[in-house]
């Protein structure tokens, strides 16, 4: 065995509780494996699952934050602000890009996909003029690039000014 088939992942995975929906979606926009659970699990089950897979736990709940030495309480209200704190806390500066995001739904991983595969799954005016598609494969949705991706970018923008040049 040599060195680069011991190599892990060093990125962060994370696990966020009912009250961190947002933010799991914009974690997984940013490329970083995000797992979001409805409410309804005890905070064990959840504690013990992030232990298991390895994730940072991340919270608004002071009680379940201090679990264990991978959870995080999130502080912030504001969106763009729990992205920042947490990135900020690991030392992480993401890249502005959508090429390495993860499905905002399910957190499944995103592949190119063919005109003919997304035939069918995507409105028509999008087929008529998309070039590019790119399918969870987890739960098959289908992404393209849009007008919305602007909104995206601008907003991942925001984000890494703020991590690259902290106040």
């Amino acid at each position: 065995m040599n060195a680069d088939d011991t190599r892990v992942d060093q990125r962060p995975r994370f696990l966020c509780d009912a009250m961190l929906g947002s933010l799991a979606r914009w974690l997984r926009l940013f490329g970083f494996d995000t797992v979001y659970l409805d409410p309804g699990p005890p905070d064990e089950v959840l504690a013990e699952r992030a232990r298991a897979d390895s994730r940072w736990l991340l919270t608004r709940d002071r009680e379940l934050a201090s679990v264990g030495p991978k959870t995080m309480l999130v502080r912030s209200l504001v969106l763009d602000d729990q992205i920042c704190e947490v990135l900020s806390r690991l030392g992480m500066v993401p890249e502005i890009s959508l090429e390495g995001a993860r499905c905002a739904e399910c957190n499944g991983e995103l592949h190119e996909a063919g005109r003919e595969e997304v035939a069918g799954l995507a409105p028509s005016y999008v087929m008529a003029t998309a070039r590019r598609f790119k399918r969870c494969a987890s739960c098959g949705r289908v992404y393209w690039p849009g007008t919305h991706g602007d909104g995206i970018q601008k907003r991942m923008e925001s984000v890494v000014v703020r991590l690259a040049n902290p106040s």
